[in-house]
């Protein structure tokens, strides 16, 4: 018998590593976004009540696809109204696994140009990856409610719009791509700073992100950015060993023992960077991953060239000028012009990031360059306030002690 907790920690990391696998096979079967969820949610209701008193399953997530199936039969045999969606998901083997593409078959559903845009990616982020209305709020910086009336008018929408379920073909994939090659890009972001959780970071999102931009490439072979995506995933996964030290906190770059990078990776990134600079059409992912690969070359924190780094993300806002960028475009113009000059380009977002944690504690890093450690200690403070993540959390207390 498992202890209680035991099977709790259990469920919550088979949930987050599979729930968006599982809802997307239910959506495949039923159409029905709403109604894959409600399944999903009642067979984890049941596992935490079996799983306490009969052990785990030896394969979880199938026990849990195979637990929504037959609850969804009974459901369905009891409403006449869902007379098709029986018949769907009766086709839905009782002892099947998801299939590995249904997640990119969702991610285009979701990204429908019939959708309104801000609420593609949100949707997306919550029936593909399984994150909280709640998460996806915070990473998008917009209250709540307003997130999940969003999501429940995009829901609605593919029901009333009768969107198929399917990678589209060739000629229809222009119209998505970006906002497909966003999500993914977004689920690698929540791997690799968690919004919320126990833990820090989440390899198996991460893993995802690489395995659906790895897809991309396949089918558009000839489309640049999804290599860039992917170049960019390979090289900060090459860095994952040096992130997170044995305490769970978090390393920052300058401190990174590198020794621990896989340089054997960051070799086959970069040479798949390179193949997408050679179809010479520059894009968000090309450079951000030129970013990185610029750092990654670099053997020492001192040797690093800020002043390439800085020119890619001049380059970079010509693709997108988001606060979010601009923010991150103080780091090399702190090394290469300045503090003052950083912190002047900063306080600039103070109005579009106010909400942003990593807005407040980059400005608290320029204060204390600057010897202002009174609004420096302010500063980290307010980014303690707006994050959930524990390794970030630990990295500000320990800042804010030092003071």
């Amino acid at each position: 018998m498992l202890e209680p907790k035991t099977s709790y920690a259990l469920l919550e990391r088979v949930f987050r590593q599979e729930a968006g696998r599982l809802t997307a096979s239910l959506v495949r079967y039923l159409g029905d976004f709403d109604l894959a969820e409600e399944l999903m949610s009642e067979a984890l209701v049941e596992a935490l009540e079996r799983w306490e008193t009969e052990g785990a399953p030896e394969r979880p997530a199938a026990w849990l696809l195979t637990t929504a199936r037959r609850k969804g039969l009974d459901r369905l045999r009891r409403d006449a109204r869902y007379r098709d969606k029986l018949k769907l998901l009766a086709a839905l083997p009782e002892t099947a696994e998801a299939e590995p593409d249904d997640r990119l078959r969702l991610i285009f559903t979701c990204c429908h140009p019939s959708l309104a845009r801000d609420a593609q990616i949100p949707l997306t982020l919550r029936a593909v990856v399984g994150l909280t209305t709640e998460e996806i709020a915070r990473a998008f910086m917009v209250p709540e409610p307003t997130l999940a009336k969003r999501i429940v008018r995009a829901k609605h929408k593919i029901v009333a719009s009768g969107v198929t379920y399917r990678v589209p073909a060739f000629e229809e994939l222009g119209s998505r791509l970006d906002d497909v090659l966003t999500v993914i890009y977004l689920v690698f972001n929540e791997g690799y700073v968690a919004t919320s959780g126990g833990s820090p970071i989440r390899r198996d999102l991460a893993r995802d992100a690489e395995w659906l931009a790895g897809l991309l490439v396949n089918l558009l072979p000839d489309e640049p950015e999804p290599q860039g995506l992917l170049a960019l995933i390979r090289l900060h996964l090459a860095r994952w060993q040096a992130r997170v030290d044995a305490n769970g906190d978090f390393v920052l770059l300058e401190h990174q023992d590198r020794s621990l990078w896989d340089r054997k990776q960051i070799a086959d990134a970069l040479h798949l960077l390179a193949r997408a600079a050679a179809h010479g059409r520059p894009g968000r992912y090309q450079l951000e991953a030129a970013i990185a690969g610029a750092h990654c070359e670099a053997p020492t924190w001192a040797a690093t060239n800020w002043q390439q780094i800085l020119d890619f993300y001049t380059l970079l806002m010509q693709f997108d000028d988001s606060p979010v960028v601009a923010l991150n475009r103080a780091i090399p113009t702190r090394h290469v012009h300045g503090a003052v000059r950083a912190l002047e380009e900063v306080d600039r977002l103070t109005e579009s990031l106010a909400g942003y944690h990593l807005f407040h504690a980059t400005r608290a890093a320029l204060l204390k360059d600057l010897g202002r450690h009174a609004e420096a200690a302010e500063a980290d403070a307010r980014a303690l306030e707006l994050t959930r993540n524990p390794a970030e959390r630990t990295l500000l207390e320990r800042r804010l002690r030092l003071a």
